[in-house]
């Protein structure tokens, strides 16, 4: 099993930094996933201690290839095949990327006036209906 090729897209989708092989493949195709500075394509066969620049929505990584891994595990099997080499500055980053996420919920007390509120702007634009 261990010459066996490995695609590249099907890698970081094993272990669990895409959701989706397609997104994988995706990211590959526009540059997101680089080894020594250079974009690789999605095809690429792994090869254990390659490393890896890859960058997803939430966050950047750079990982180190410690296994192949051909089908798809759970994240505390997934996490045995690769090292996160990721820089401390690049995790600091990531942090900060992840603060900004958007949760769906509206913070409150700021967002969508209140009736009152919009009555009294409404009066202050000068667009109050004509009585």
């Amino acid at each position: 099993m261990s010459n066996e090729k490995l695609r590249l897209d099907k890698y970081l989708w094993s272990i669990r930094i895409f959701k989706t092989r397609t997104m994988a493949a995706a990211a590959c195709d526009t540059g997101k996933v680089k080894m020594n500075g250079t974009s690789v394509k999605a095809a690429k066969s792994v090869s254990v201690g390659d490393k890896y620049d890859v960058k997803t929505e939430a966050r950047k990584w750079t990982i180190e290839v410690t296994g192949l891994l051909h089908t798809r595990q759970p994240y505390s099997e997934a996490t045995k095949y690769y090292l996160d080499i990721t820089t401390e500055e690049d995790k600091i980053q990531n942090q900060r990327m992840a603060s900004s996420f958007n949760t769906g919920k509206r913070p409150s007390k700021i967002g969508r006036p209140t009736k009152k509120e919009r009555r009294d702007l409404d009066g202050f634009m000068g667009t109050e209906a004509e009585e």
